[in-house]
């Protein structure tokens, strides 16, 4: 797996809106943070364009995007915020000059659809907070890790123990991201590789039934059988039919778990929430889920 160069001061941020639009005092905020941390922040063109609830057509943001994955200059990429959209370009993408100077992308929710694209060619990139987050609280665990990660600083985090995990150590490559954008993806060129690695996921507005049914194709297409080990993350402002469903979201997915024997921790601190701390998609973990406490480290 490539690291991409971590920065160094003057190092070029570029920053881009692939899915939805964004208002821009949080573009702005993100941009003194940047200049903060002692990097040069470099907005590029289609950032605040606006078609319907896309951050301009398609052909806009594909443009900025392939610009930025292309350039000798830029050594990150902050994407704006998720949404949707990145899938209606993700297909046109050329990742040919971006294999010439990789560079770290950051961002999650619909950027969970670059991160699977990077995997795929074996690059490292960061799963984290973007430019609202930024703007909300500068100064967060979340936000602050994220340029760690950009100097080498590599995280450890430890989190309280949940009464539906299981208990074990791994360690192996970490990947994952939004379920949904991971089940919209399967059986496309960017389908995800969980193959004797780390998975994680987390998501936001589903209804039970459909957590459920994307759990099954995970199930199905043999995503969960070959795992090191299960990261389930947040799952906010979930939705339930008139008729309840008759599972909470964790025994959703522990029902679909249950036959294997992987380290599996719950309520780690990923996803739509405040404390969305950063995972680094493609490097080597160790996840030690004990009785008292939860550790995760990349090494």
């Amino acid at each position: 797996m490539i690291i991409p160069q971590y920065l160094k001061k003057d190092s070029k941020i570029a920053i881009v809106s692939p899915a939805g639009k964004i208002r821009k005092e949080f573009v702005s905020d993100a941009v003194e943070l940047i200049k903060n941390k002692g990097f040069i922040p470099v907005v590029f063109p289609s950032c605040f364009n606006e078609y319907f609830q896309a951050a301009g057509k398609d052909e806009e943001r594909l443009a900025d995007l392939q610009n930025a994955f292309d350039s000798q200059e830029i050594d990150a990429i902050l994407c704006s915020r998720g949404g949707y959209g990145v899938i209606r370009i993700l297909g046109k993408l050329d990742f040919t000059g971006f294999i010439q100077k990789p560079k770290w992308l950051i961002g999650f929710s619909d950027i969970t659809n670059l991160h699977l694209a990077l995997n795929k060619i074996g690059i490292q990139s960061i799963h984290a907070q973007m430019a609202k987050a930024i703007h909300e609280n500068p100064d967060s665990k979340a936000v602050t890790e994220i340029f760690e990660i950009l100097k080498g600083n590599l995280p450890e985090y430890q989190i309280e123990p949940h009464p539906f995990n299981r208990k074990g150590t791994c360690t192996g490559e970490i990947v994952g991201g939004n379920l949904s954008i991971i089940y919209s993806l399967q059986s496309t060129a960017f389908e995800i590789d969980t193959n004797n690695k780390i998975l994680f996921i987390e998501d936001l507005n589903e209804y039970l039934y459909h957590i459920d049914r994307m759990m099954i194709n995970l199930k199905l297409s043999g995503k969960l059988k070959n795992l090191k080990g299960l990261i389930v993350g947040a799952f906010t402002e979930i939705k339930d039919n008139e008729t309840p469903f008759g599972k909470s979201v964790y025994e959703i997915i522990s029902e679909h778990v249950q036959e294997y024997d992987f380290p599996l921790c719950y309520n780690f601190p990923v996803g739509h929430i405040d404390n969305n701390l950063p995972v680094i998609e493609g490097a080597t973990a160790k996840l030690c889920v004990n009785e008292d406490s939860v550790n995760l480290k990349f090494i």
